[in-house]
């Protein structure tokens, strides 16, 4: 593992597509730098595809890369990462492919080559032994999830939603249910 005189970890990169940009960081402070993709496509609502970037790389032992959704995408055109965030182990040398889903109920959205089309962040990883016990430590959260410490008017328990507003056992209530009600 080599860094830059800026202490920047220093990644093998070969593009697989040679007019693909360089993924880069947009600004400075970014987590993420762009991927882009080399196939121009189009999604209709609904749909779902594996886009190229172009681009594999070599991180590592110790590293992964992850692939996560671009938020301006999401909120303007539903598009969705299908196993966001994907991940990219050390040792994988192939291109990476980012798997985007169409959302919108109405709309098709299209992809032109060279669109940015997602995120990639690498980050440290820790390698785990785990180590089997009959009992796990005691903590203040214990069992709790799904939803458990509340924070969205939709979630049913002491909300004040009736249990008829309820949706199957989840104890979550109708978003819209919720809304109307009030």
């Amino acid at each position: 593992m080599s860094r830059t005189p800026s202490g920047e970890l220093n990644v093998l990169i070969r593009r697989v597509d040679p007019e693909v940009p360089l993924p880069e960081y947009a600004q400075p402070g970014d987590a993420g730098c762009d991927l882009r993709t080399t196939q121009a496509g189009e999604l209709a609502p609904g749909e779902r595809t594996v886009l190229p970037t172009g681009v594999s790389i070599a991180l590592p032992e110790g590293y992964a890369a992850f692939v996560h959704p671009r938020s301006g995408l999401a909120a303007r055109c539903g598009v969705a990462l299908v196993n966001a965030p994907g991940t990219v182990d050390a040792g994988y040398r192939g291109e990476i492919k980012v798997i985007v889903v169409n959302l919108d109920p109405r709309e098709s959205v299209r992809f032109e080559r060279f669109d940015r089309i997602a995120q990639l962040v690498v980050q440290q990883v820790e390698k785990v032994r785990f180590q089997e016990v009959a009992e796990l430590p005691v903590s203040a959260r214990a069992e709790g999830g799904f939803g458990s410490t509340g924070g969205h008017a939709a979630v049913g328990v002491g909300s004040g939603v009736s249990q008829g507003e309820q949706t199957g056992g989840n104890r979550y209530a109708s978003v819209v249910s919720d809304r109307e009600g009030q």
